[in-house]
């Protein structure tokens, strides 16, 4: 493919380390050293320019742009941009990327012909909010295709080891020791302090993650957010809207009084001037059901939910904006949780990688992929008998009728089963092969 990314810096970067393998890669900014930086570690074509003036884009027109991605940090810049490129150019698609959300999303994208927008607050934002209706989960991820759900789980230290096998959910992953793999044996040991992945029905899963998860109540409904910026904020507004109640802490008063006016009195706003001890017993925050670390600084993030921990507080999350500390946040017994720019990044990836066939989403900070594959009412799969994928770093089900079944053998396809693959990531290019080969 053809692609142009409009921006250079932390997503714009991500997207085109990713990208270039395979697809000829331009990126466009303003910022010449952001340019030289990309252009000395990755084979793309920089092109330095206003991405708001159509002249920047001559040099181009010759050529079919099949992917057009905006993803500087101004709103309007990236909508401009998209308007511009794509009356200059002739563009196949358009992702823009955007801090703030619109009321009508759908009406803005068709009448500036935009595929996607992507809304990296709300992302990251909703991410914590689905922690406060499974309150023993780490992350849920959704399917359009399906009920089922891949709900992550910490097990408690003092769990008991035990083995699972449940024909209504699938263990389909487990970090242990920092180290991620995917479970070949219908029955599955689980041992203390595992990161379990199960994927099943919603019901099932709850079930299994009371018995794994002993240490969180089964019900949040006292939340402290710990940085006033938009991402706090916006985090704030989400559990507000759920019902919860909130404090927001921040140590600039600024902070403190734009949050106290975007939500409208409908939070507690907490200007900390003293040290951690005092904050949390002084400010009942020692009392909260969950604790959310919400600034732009992964390190500030990790300490402070360090002191959330030592304060007694069993929910702690922190949000990652640099993926070299999902290990460690993880060590720590940190929840973690995708910041702006990564949730950014892997939005797009998935959606350039899926398609309206194959729906592809990664999972484990990137560790693991899982591929879904419909068959639908006009597809050449129906009555068609496939092979098994035989690999030992990934694990094929069948779904009919929302039953999932081991693909261990040739089976026969019906409209509307669903083969589903989870593989680690360094299989995903052979899986990804076979499920688009079916």
């Amino acid at each position: 493919m053809n692609i142009i990314i409009a921006g250079a810096g932390k997503v714009g970067f991500n997207l085109a380390k990713t990208l270039c393998i395979g697809h000829n890669v331009t990126v466009i900014d303003q910022n010449s050293e952001a340019l030289h930086r990309i252009q000395e570690s990755l084979d793309i074509m920089p092109l330095l320019g206003d991405i708001e003036d159509s002249k920047t884009y001559e040099s181009l027109v010759d050529i079919r742009i099949n992917l057009f991605i905006a993803v500087t940090d101004i709103d309007n810049v990236n909508l401009i941009s998209s308007v511009v490129a794509g009356t200059v150019l002739q563009i196949d698609k358009k992702f823009v990327r955007l801090q703030k959300q619109f009321f009508d999303c759908e009406s803005i994208k068709t009448k500036l012909d935009i595929d996607k927008l992507v809304f990296p607050l709300l992302l990251a934002s909703r991410a914590i909010s689905s922690l406060i209706k499974y309150p023993k989960a780490n992350n849920i991820k959704l399917f359009k295709y399906t009920q089922h759900k891949l709900i992550s789980v910490m097990v408690s230290s003092r769990f008991i080891p035990h083995t699972f096998s449940d024909e209504n959910f699938k263990i389909v992953g487990i970090e242990r020791k920092k180290k991620f793999f995917i479970p070949q044996e219908s029955e599955v040991e689980i041992l203390p302090n595992d990161l379990v992945y199960l994927f099943g029905l919603e019901e099932k899963i709850r079930e299994v993650c009371q018995t794994l998860e002993l240490e969180t109540n089964n019900e949040i409904q006292r939340c402290v957010v710990f940085g006033g910026g938009e991402l706090g904020i916006s985090i704030a507004k989400e559990l507000i809207e759920v019902g919860r109640d909130v404090k927001l802490v921040e140590k600039n008063l600024q902070l403190c009084e734009k949050a106290d006016e975007l939500l409208q009195g409908r939070a507690s706003i907490i200007n900390s001037k003293y040290s951690a001890h005092e904050l949390f017993e002084d400010e009942g925050l020692d009392g909260a059901d969950i604790f959310i670390a919400a600034t732009k600084d992964d390190e500030y993030n990790i300490i402070k939910s360090l002191e959330a921990k030592e304060s007694g507080i069993k929910k702690v999350v922190a949000i990652n904006n640099e993926m070299e500390y999902y290990n460690l946040m993880h060590s720590l017994g940190i929840i973690v949780v995708r910041g702006p720019k990564i949730s950014a990044y892997n939005t797009i990836m998935e959606d350039i990688s899926s398609t309206g066939v194959v729906v592809r989403k990664s999972f484990c900070g990137a560790k693991a992929v899982m591929y879904m594959r419909k068959v639908f009412a006009n597809s050449k799969l129906i009555s068609k008998k496939i092979k098994p994928l035989k690999q030992n770093s990934s694990t094929v089900f069948l779904m009919r009728e929302e039953k999932l079944y081991s693909l261990d053998e040739k089976t026969l396809l019906m409209q509307d089963d669903l083969v589903i693959a989870f593989c680690v990531i360094k299989e995903s290019e052979r899986v990804q092969q076979w499920i688009y080969e079916l």
